[in-house]
């Protein structure tokens, strides 16, 4: 963990708008603009860019990704331009929490991967760069999003501990957590081999 140095005026600042900018719906916004309907009545009901690829659309499914990652890297990089890494690492960790638990829809979000990987980046890029790459990997040998959020979210700690970044250790085994917690339903889909897999249509 990093050393705690900030006020507690600067971690509220810090968490509240991290967690404000987190919870903006950019999956719901991009599917309206796409003309998509309301992704919250399509394939998963998830507001992320796995649901938003299961309308067919492919940019808007790489829209959703690149915004919804954003929002942690932002988050991250914001606040580091004026604090420090205790204020820092809670800046990300309230975006992953607003995605997930966003004010707007009534704290019913997404299961935050795409935030995820980019607080992960802009945290420690060779972590987050890792954990992407464990990302791509079981993706393209299984095909299933869910197990390949899982393996990354669950390898994220050993990536930080094995590269020299023992700061985020403890915030990783945090994300990692909350991402098995929202992959609940997926993962008893994934035992009993009924998951849906990348690119299929709702």
């Amino acid at each position: 963990m990093p050393e705690m140095t900030s006020t507690l005026a600067t971690l509220l600042a810090a968490g509240l708008f991290g967690y404000l900018l987190g919870s903006v719906p950019f999956g719901i916004v991009i599917a309206r603009v796409f003309g998509l309907g309301d992704l919250r009545k399509i394939g998963s009901g998830n507001i992320g860019a796995t649901n938003v690829l299961r309308t067919g659309n492919k940019l808007a499914a790489f829209l959703t990704l690149v915004l919804d990652s954003g929002k942690g890297a932002i988050a991250v990089l914001v606040v580091r331009a004026f604090a420090t890494e205790d204020a820092v690492q809670l800046a990300g960790l309230a975006a992953f929490i607003g995605h997930c638990f966003p004010v707007w829809l009534r704290f019913k979000g997404g299961k935050g991967v795409a935030t995820f990987l980019g607080t992960l980046i802009a945290l420690a890029w060779p972590v987050g760069l890792a954990a992407c790459g464990a990302w791509l990997i079981v993706a393209a040998i299984m095909r299933y999003s869910s197990l390949a959020a899982l393996f990354a979210a669950g390898m994220s700690p050993v990536f930080a501990a094995l590269l020299g970044q023992g700061a985020i250790f403890i915030l990783c085994i945090a994300l990692a957590a909350l991402i098995y917690v929202r992959h609940w339903d997926n993962i008893r889909r994934l035992r009993a081999g009924t998951e849906s897999k990348i690119g299929k249509k709702a």
